[in-house]
């Protein structure tokens, strides 16, 4: 809503940046502080956390550059993310790889470490989506409705029951009633994000925050498809690409959670 935070001497700070920063640290406390208290090496998690924060980051930014190419009119906006425009699977893929780099190098606990990691990264997913709203990039469709079109956060009598309406600047479309699919998923992984970190204290084995964020998150990506307006759904299949990968981590949480179970059965029978 608000792209630029503030404007210093000519220098523009970015409101999407400033919050995708705040994510990445607040992600960076919490899971140091799971560290500590799994009695993990703080630094190779340090390490292995900025490893999968720039691989996320490089993998987000060329998955969105892909996916948006019309929103690239030179070299420099490949790399502009300050302007928002980040594809979070593309960055969830990034960030999987290099975790999976430093869990190996380092030597850490996968299952483990997989549950610390997605605790912290729903958080700051959240914070980034503030960041998206800033920016209006990852923006829903059309919202019915005859009400105001003056930038800012309109009330509705429908559901969501409210909408809002992007200025000119913004990547979304100016002044146009849009659903409000960035808030929306702001408080749907902000939901998630207690829901594991209740979780994460009384799971049962290791990998069960893990497969419970693969399938709540799956959840609500697939349902908030239905509202988002820049992802065109696949030619005679109805679905978008990203519905297609929420499919996906939903069954794939069932049966990692159903495997790493038995594992569990097993170890205590041994």
């Amino acid at each position: 809503m608000y792209p630029v935070l503030i404007e210093i001497f000519g220098i523009k700070i970015y409101t999407y940046g400033v919050l995708v920063a705040l994510g990445a640290l607040t992600a960076y406390w919490l899971v140091l502080r799971f560290a500590k208290k799994e009695s993990i090496n703080p630094n190779h998690v340090e390490n292995t956390l900025l490893l999968a924060l720039l691989l996320g980051i490089f993998g987000g930014r060329l998955s969105y550059v892909i996916e948006h190419p019309e929103h690239v009119q030179s070299l420099t906006d490949i790399f502009a993310i300050w302007n928002g425009g980040m594809d979070f699977f593309g960055g969830l893929a990034g960030g999987v790889v290099g975790a999976v780099i430093g869990i190996i190098k380092y030597r850490l606990p996968f299952w483990k470490t997989a549950d610390m990691a997605v605790v912290a990264l729903s958080i700051a997913h959240a914070i980034g989506r503030l960041g998206c709203t800033s920016a209006g990039c990852c923006y829903g469709k059309s919202f019915p409705v005859d009400g105001s079109v003056i930038p800012g956060i309109h009330l509705s009598d429908k559901f969501p029951f409210f909408y809002v309406v992007f200025p000119p600047g913004a990547v979304a479309p100016p002044y146009m009633p849009l659903y409000p699919t960035q808030l929306m998923e702001f408080m749907g992984l902000m939901a998630i994000f207690l829901v594991l970190l209740f979780a994460y204290g009384r799971k049962p084995f290791d990998g069960f925050v893990f497969s419970l964020y693969m399938l709540l998150y799956g959840i609500l990506r697939f349902s908030l498809e239905l509202f988002r307006g820049v992802t065109p759904p696949i030619s005679g299949v109805g679905l978008t690409w990203n519905q297609v990968v929420a499919l996906l981590m939903i069954a794939t949480s069932i049966v990692l959670a159903l495997w790493l179970y038995r594992e569990r059965r097993h170890e205590k029978v041994a």
